[in-house]
């Protein structure tokens, strides 16, 4: 059966989004990012070159928008209007090129969003066109909120940026899954595979990882292992799990034996 993501009407095979920062140079981005499978890579525009510095090294040289869909991310911004400037300056850098990931950081320490400025943001945009993907916090409201003002998904934190805690946010997770009609995808603190594979079985529509790849020791084998994480996470969710139960339950039948 076929199983598709779907964001902002396009449909993608892989539910494993990942990043472009922090490894050792292009070619292990690169190899790292196709060992992954996915189809959808965020770039940092204040932090990368796609064109913006002539002459440097550009991004797109590995990860051209003819293989991947691109996704602009606003990642270093702290105010809505430097948010709002950057997903502008990407449009005009990728020929009009309408879906970004949008982040407004609350503080250098924690990463945390800065909600009540990731909503002017977010308005900003959608009503500028654009195909918002948020970030915010775990906040089931706040959620719900971005959802009806056109955000095309939502992606709460599972634990800080970077951090590798795993999902540490469970119920809150489930719950603002329970109650979208749009993509949720985790976003931020997955450290290995088996976090993953947790927030799949949640019933998140998709993961967005970067720093649990590209600071593994083998980031191009822990870019493997998380495309198989999703995938089986994915399927269990599907499957639907056995009900817990306190005491045993035999799997073998206990009735009609002869003896």
């Amino acid at each position: 059966m076929e199983d598709s993501l779907i964001i902002a009407g396009q449909s993608y095979a892989s539910r494993l989004l990942v990043g472009t920062g922090k490894y050792k140079d292009m070619e292990q981005t690169r190899a790292a990012i196709e060992a992954s499978g996915a189809q959808i890579v965020t770039v940092a525009v204040r932090r990368t070159n796609i064109g913006q510095t002539p002459g440097e090294p550009n991004l797109l040289d590995v990860i051209p928008p003819s293989k991947y869909t691109i996704l602009p991310n606003t990642a270093g911004c702290y105010t809505a209007e430097d948010a709002v400037r950057t997903c502008r300056l990407a449009r005009e850098l990728l020929d009009g090129h309408d879906l970004v990931k949008l982040e407004v950081l609350g503080d250098p320490k924690t990463l945390y969003p800065d909600v009540p400025a990731t909503l002017v943001a977010a308005k900003t945009l959608v009503d500028d066109g654009f195909k918002v993907m948020v970030y915010t916090s775990d906040d089931p409201i706040i959620c719900k909120r971005l959802e009806e003002m056109g955000c095309v998904a939502v992606m709460p934190l599972a634990a800080p940026i970077g951090s590798g805690l795993g999902i540490q946010n469970k119920y809150n997770i489930l719950t603002i899954v329970e109650n979208a009609k749009v993509p949720i995808l985790v976003d931020a603190g997955v450290g290995t595979a088996s976090d993953a594979a947790i927030a799949m079985e949640l019933g998140c529509d998709g993961v967005l990882m970067n720093t649990a790849i590209a600071e593994a020791r083998d980031p191009v084998l822990m870019a493997s292992a998380m495309k198989k994480a999703i995938e089986a996470g994915r399927e269990a969710f599907r499957a639907g799990r056995m009900p817990r139960r306190r005491f045993a339950s035999a799997s073998s039948p206990t009735e009609g034996l002869p003896y």
